[in-house]
């Protein structure tokens, strides 16, 4: 990445969870691969088919009991002072008459990719933006049904969300700050509203940015490889909360709340991959979740968890 990069060339990248896979397809690379991507900068999709179809959606998520049992062991390394902030995930089963590709082209969203009949994401989440030697992240922590009265309004001012909300914003500014000078929070606590085919929901987000340290100039690779995994997707501290989800989560999140980007030759676009629905054997999961911290009550963690489950069509 660092070599591409550092040669202006234009590339696309993926990278996993864990930055044990990373690909990366230079732009003429991008349409034999069998990739669809549609970002902002960028897209490869032909133009909207039509959908002629009523959506068929239905989910079924692990019981309250079973979901308890990784927030439980959460909960504890909290009490135990191992971690205060610790995005816990889980796969849910759906069984939908979209395929993958149709969810991709009639999905609203700032990011989507289509890979390989293997999954598909429609991601709200930027990830980092390098623009003119700017590095700029966009952390969202913090969701609710937007049907509720005064919604923006309460999760904004809800205790839970706001410490969770807060403390992503504090770890993302140190994670800048290890490529960036002159870190600084732009924009707290905007409120986006995400529409989809079963509920709407507000998003909180905030904006930080830096000056690349020359050091990191152009060198692409060598920041991801500093800032990943993704803190809004993991929590904080980041190895020990590492720990944490790795034993709670019992589940491989793969390419999951990876990352992936792309660099035009000048400026990077880049998004954490969530709003993930995955393909195995003939059966198709969705992975889902949220921040738990010590204030986190296992049924509105349950439910933010299942709130997710939806396709941004409408």
């Amino acid at each position: 990445m660092d070599e591409l990069s550092l040669q202006k060339v234009p590339y696309f990248f993926i990278i996993d969870f864990l930055s044990e896979n990373v690909e990366i397809y230079k732009e003429d690379e991008i349409n034999k691969s069998g990739l669809l991507i549609d970002f902002q900068q960028f897209s490869n999709s032909e133009k909207q088919h039509n959908l002629n179809k009523k959506i068929e959606w239905t989910s079924f998520p692990e019981t309250l009991e079973s979901f308890k049992k990784g927030f439980d062991k959460v909960q504890k390394n909290i009490r135990l002072g191992n971690s205060y902030l610790v995005n816990y995930t889980r796969k849910t089963e759906i069984q939908t008459n979209l395929s993958l590709k149709e969810i991709f082209y009639h999905s609203n969203a700032k990011y989507k990719v289509f890979y390989k009949d293997f999954f598909v994401f429609f991601s709200p989440e930027t990830f980092v933006k390098i623009i003119d030697g700017k590095i700029l992240t966009y952390p969202m922590k913090g969701t609710i049904d937007a049907s509720f009265e005064n919604a923006a309004e309460v999760l904004k001012n809800d205790k839970k969300e706001k410490a969770e909300h807060y403390t992503v914003v504090d770890l993302l500014r140190n994670d800048l700050s290890m490529v960036a000078d002159d870190v600084k929070v732009d924009q707290f606590q905007h409120i986006d509203l995400i529409r989809t085919q079963q509920k709407d929901l507000y998003a909180m987000s905030s904006e930080i940015s830096g000056n690349i340290k020359p050091e990191f100039a152009g060198k692409i690779g060598s920041m991801m490889k500093k800032l990943l995994p993704a803190g809004s997707i993991l929590g904080a501290p980041k190895p020990k909360t590492l720990e944490i989800i790795l034993g709670a989560e019992g589940y491989d999140r793969g390419y999951y709340t990876g990352v992936c980007g792309w660099f035009d030759g000048e400026n990077l676009d880049s998004c954490v991959m969530i709003r993930f629905i995955e393909k195995e054997g003939d059966r198709l999961y969705f992975k889902s979740g949220g921040g738990i911290t010590h204030m986190s009550r296992l049924e509105d963690e349950y439910q933010e968890m299942k709130n997710k489950i939806y396709v941004p069509i409408h």
